[in-house]
């Protein structure tokens, strides 16, 4: 279904696109036809799927995922902050990445001394014991 600017009707990948979620419209067209993205709750089938103002969307974003109003649809895909006034944001990224930071600390392998193959450093020292530099 193409562009009704009357009803505020536009695709869901070109919204994406023009709200500079996606760097391309290609992947966000990818990314509507893995069937990743939600519109009200419910999974886009295409790409081509209409959104218009009020809807939420959402969908993955690298390691995040977005959850958005959408509040206007884009006329084109100008600079960023024309792009922030095309939706509002519900889940906000500093949250989550602040939860993902954490999970990654968390998730540090530790290694007891002397346990599995020597480490770059202890095998220097150890050459360097045995008289191989």
């Amino acid at each position: 279904m193409a562009e009704n600017t009357e009803t505020g009707q536009i695709r869901l990948d070109k919204w994406l696109w023009h709200a500079r979620f996606f760097k391309s419209r290609s992947i966000a067209s990818t990314v509507c036809k893995a069937r990743k993205v939600r519109i009200d709750g419910t999974v886009a089938e295409k790409a081509s799927a209409t959104v218009r103002p009020g809807q939420v969307l959402t969908f993955p974003q690298g390691a995040y995922i977005r959850v958005v109003k959408v509040l206007a649809p884009g006329v084109r895909r100008g600079p960023a902050a024309e792009a922030q006034s095309l939706y509002e944001d519900l889940s906000p990224v500093d949250e989550q990445k602040e939860s993902v930071l954490a999970e990654k600390k968390s998730a540090v392998a530790v290694r007891e001394t002397g346990a599995g193959r020597p480490t770059k450093a202890e095998r220097r020292a150890t050459d360097k014991l045995r008289g191989r530099d």
